[in-house]
């Protein structure tokens, strides 16, 4: 990969920007929300019969409030609704501007791009790896860790050919999206698909290295999520850097007219297509997870950072900040504490509670929720950065105090 010296102010627009330096509390409270969200989606794998393998045979189909307008169901649906690749989508888009903030870091420097990031990417991808085999298999980390390495080659690379590259990604992925919904339409109903005896007895009565066995046979399959969204991958980190740089998340008049906009279109058109898909059924599921909901997740940046604008005191945006900082640790820990509460290895709720309805799942998701919230106000009380995020950092760092005559 070809290195490009940065001047430090020679085109890049850093100076009607923040400094990297100085924390940006909206990407905070943002990635905490981000990291709390996912957890509204992923909290229904864990509770689900088979649990991981049951998301390749459907289980993740948004449930239709008319056809049970019983208060359970019509709490999950709209519980599931509001999260369902919406916060994915934002945490895409928040690694995108974390590239950004980087790039401008080194450019204030003067340090060549990208420098070191491979060795930070290839680390990145390193945590994945472990993250998927040993907790959870819908790993986001390892896919985030292939799409930086382009997205940072593409930084250094002109406006035009990133703003090309953007949409060529998004093209293709609305393409394959249209595809596969088409496909969807065109296939008779064969009803609703149930998870294997084998995976459910797997994860309800299973031990724990069976599980790791499972995920290492199956990793094709497993790890079929990112391959598929990778052009959504890409599209979104570029979305975040495009953002990034027009101070959609600067504390300015200028970045609070781009968070109306944001909320305006994302959540007046978003919505009422989120909603028109999932209430489309099982065939349109993927419209709604993998091409509506990335608009929905504009909305939820738009709607925030005004929240944040006219209560930038509020109680529960420091606790969203804190998850925030902490985003890595907490992302893995919510996954860890989830495996152990849920599967035969630890409490076993999935299998003691199945049948019991959803509000059990949505108080699973308060109550981790919670503990993270309360986990990282501890933490950051004497560290600044999370554990996995300070292990990150030594180990990145390590190699460069090592050099000799390094100043």
């Amino acid at each position: 990969m070809a290195h490009t010296t940065l001047p430090g102010s020679r085109g890049t627009g850093t100076a009607a920007r923040p400094a990297a330096a100085d924390r940006i509390p909206l990407l905070d409270v943002l990635r905490g929300a981000a990291i709390l969200g996912t957890l509204m989606t992923n909290v229904w794998i864990f509770a689900s019969p088979g649990s991981e393998w049951s998301v390749l045979q459907g289980a993740m189909a948004l449930p239709n409030p008319l056809a049970e307008p019983s208060a359970a169901g019509v709490a999950e649906a709209v519980f599931r609704f509001l999260a369902d690749g919406k916060f994915l989508s934002l945490l895409t888009v928040l690694f995108g501007v974390g590239l950004a903030v980087q790039y401008d870091s080194a450019a204030r420097r003067g340090e060549p791009w990208p420098g070191r990031y491979p060795r930070r990417a290839a680390f990145l991808f390193l945590e994945g790896t472990v993250h998927f085999v040993l907790v959870f298999a819908w790993d986001v980390l390892m896919g985030y860790a292939v799409t930086a390495l382009l997205t940072a080659w593409l930084l250094a690379r002109s406006e035009r050919v990133r703003r090309v590259a953007m949409w060529v990604a998004g093209s293709l992925h609305l393409a394959l999206v249209a595809l596969v919904t088409l496909g969807d339409l065109a296939t008779p109903d064969s009803g609703p698909n149930t998870p294997g005896a084998d995976a459910v007895r797997l994860y309800a009565h299973g031990g724990y290295l069976d599980q790791i066995r499972f995920r290492l046979e199956h990793a094709p399959a497993l790890r079929i999520e990112p391959v598929f969204s990778f052009g959504l991958l890409v599209f979104l980190f570029l979305l975040g850097v495009r953002l990034y740089r027009a101070g959609a998340f600067a504390p300015t008049a200028a970045g609070h007219r781009i968070r109306v906009r944001l909320a305006a279109w994302g959540l007046g058109l978003g919505l009422p297509l989120g909603a028109a898909a999932a209430l489309g059924g099982p065939d349109l599921f993927v419209l709604g997870r993998y091409g509506i909901a990335p608009l929905v997740a504009l909305g939820y940046i738009g709607l925030i950072g005004c929240l944040l604008d006219r209560f930038p005191g509020a109680r529960g945006a420091a606790a969203l900040g804190g998850i925030g900082r902490t985003a890595l640790s907490a992302y893995v820990g919510q996954n860890l504490l989830c495996m152990l509460l849920c599967y035969g290895i630890g409490l076993g709720l999935a299998d003691r509670l199945a049948g019991s309805g959803p509000w059990w799942v949505m108080g699973l998701w308060a109550a981790v929720s919670l503990t993270l919230a309360a986990g990282s106000a501890l933490w950051l009380r004497r560290y600044e950065r999370g554990p996995l995020e300070s292990v990150q950092h030594r180990v990145l760092t390590a190699r460069r105090r090592a050099r000799p005559g390094r100043r």
